[in-house]
């Protein structure tokens, strides 16, 4: 009996309230993370650039440092659409009542790594185990 215990007290999905909780941060990230990504679109299309001087070799320093800026934020960007992806991706888990289970070893994920890193699909255990390989 005390096996049959043990199986029960050991959970291996989160309740309505606690997915409820981290929809919450996923959404208050999601929001944040597409705030920044129009401010890193809107570097990257350089709205209103205008050198103003008109000397040759401050205008050819300049355009060089703002390739470079673009270059920086599409990837600044690029990495901001990843994020998104994945967050929207934990709503879609938090949906089907599959958030928070470690897709390697199929326990939960603690709270406290959830809170921190709300769409990881991984344990701190599994996560350093894939990274040994």
């Amino acid at each position: 009996m005390t096996n049959q215990s043990n199986v029960n007290s050991e959970k291996n999905y989160y309740s309505s309230e606690e997915l409820q909780e981290f929809k919450e941060i996923i959404l208050q990230k999601l929001e944040k993370a597409e705030e920044n990504l129009a401010l890193l679109t809107a570097a990257v299309a350089n709205e209103g650039s205008d050198i103003s001087d008109t000397a040759p070799t401050f205008k050819l320093m300049e355009e060089g440092s703002n390739v470079l800026s673009k270059e920086e934020n599409a990837k600044l960007a690029a990495r901001q659409l990843k994020f998104i992806k994945d967050l929207k991706a934990a709503l879609v888990r938090i949906e089907n009542k599959t958030y928070g289970i470690c897709k390697v070893t199929g326990k939960l994920i603690p709270k406290e790594r959830l809170r921190v890193v709300p769409h990881t699909t991984m344990s701190v255990e599994a996560k350093l185990s894939q990274s040994k390989r």
